[in-house]
C-alpha cells in the first residue's frame, strides 16, 4: 500500500504559476509510472502529465510546454510545475502512482485560475 498526500493547489490569476506536490508514504524508487490527472466540473478525469522510468515524460496537448512533471526520490515526492496558467486549467488535480500492480491516488487538490 502507498498513501499519497497532495499539496500546493489554490487560486491564481491567468498567466500565473503553481506547483503541486505529491508525497508518497514509502520510497518511490521502485515505482516506474507516476502521473497527474485533472477533472473539471462536468468532465471526465483526464491525464495531464506522466513520467515513466523517472525519465520518459508525456503531456496532454493542452498543457505541453507549460507544465512539467518531475520527481525527487530522496523526498518520496513528485511534482507538477504549472506555468502560464489559463482559466481552462481550472480543475481538481489528482496524483497517481502505479506500485506492485496497484494503482494509488492522491486526495485531489483544487486549482482555480481566474481570468
Amino acid at each position: 500500500q502507498v498513501q499519497l498526500v497532495q499539496s500546493g493547489g489554490g487560486l491564481v490569476q491567468t498567466g500565473g504559476s503553481l506547483r503541486l506536490s505529491c508525497a508518497a508514504s514509502r520510497s518511490i524508487s521502485s515505482t516506474n509510472d507516476m502521473g497527474w490527472y485533472r477533472q473539471a466540473p462536468g468532465k471526465q478525469r483526464e491525464l495531464v502529465a506522466r513520467i515513466i522510468d523517472f525519465h520518459y515524460t508525456t503531456y496532454s496537448d493542452s498543457v505541453k510546454g507549460r507544465f512539467t512533471i518531475s520527481t525527487d526520490n530522496a523526498k518520496y515526492t513528485f511534482y507538477l510545475q504549472m506555468n502560464s496558467l489559463k482559466p481552462e486549467d481550472t480543475a481538481v488535480y489528482y496524483c497517481n502512482l502505479l506500485y506492485r500492480g496497484g494503482t494509488f491516488w492522491g486526495q485531489g487538490t483544487q486549482v482555480t485560475v481566474s481570468s
